[in-house]
């Protein structure tokens, strides 16, 4: 399942005798995708330890895009689609980033994000296109049954926030979403 404007870039890892390089980032590559570089003005990292969970975030207002990748082990990587007027509104996908594969994933404004570190281990990197505002922070419970994630390890560590975070109906009544059959 893929949700709509959603973007995967797969880069093509070098081997040899010290190791690797790849290319995390290619302008041209984004613009060819109709992405615009230089709007992305934050870079983050954060690392996490097996069975981590983060998220379900989002951003309210205009929302934000970001490019995520894991650099460091391998997460499970899920998005919801919080846009109301998108044909997959409510809808999810998710995908596995690693330091194997090194695949990108864009994620467009109005998507919740979050993930669960797979390995004992696993950093993800943000670019955002926006500067963080907290008053426009939105977020679902990862564990909300109307969404039935299935994450696949046990919960071994989840921030108290969003252990608070509400459900997706509030999320939705929030967004005046109306919901298809």
């Amino acid at each position: 399942m893929s949700l709509a404007g959603v973007l995967l870039f797969v880069p093509t890892p070098h081997h040899d005798d010290r190791g690797f390089f790849t290319r995390t980032f290619d302008s041209a590559v984004a613009r060819a995708h109709g992405l615009r570089p230089e709007e992305f003005v934050q870079d983050s990292q954060s690392r996490s330890r097996r069975g981590t969970i983060r998220g379900l975030h989002g951003r309210g207002g205009r929302g934000e895009s970001k490019l995520v990748r894991c650099a460091r082990g391998a997460v499970l990587d899920v998005l919801v689609d919080a846009r109301p007027s998108s044909p997959t509104f409510g809808q999810q996908m998710s995908v596995t980033l690693d330091d194997t594969t090194f695949v990108h994933l864009y994620v467009p404004p109005g998507i919740l994000h979050g993930f669960q570190a797979l390995s004992e281990q696993a950093d993800i990197c943000y670019r955002i296109d926006r500067e963080h505002s907290p008053g426009e922070d939105l977020s679902v419970r990862y564990d909300d049954p109307e969404l039935d994630i299935r994450w696949p390890l046990p919960v071994s560590v989840i921030s108290a926030k969003d252990r608070a975070a509400g459900s997706w109906a509030a999320l939705v009544e929030l967004l005046g979403a109306v919901r298809a059959g």
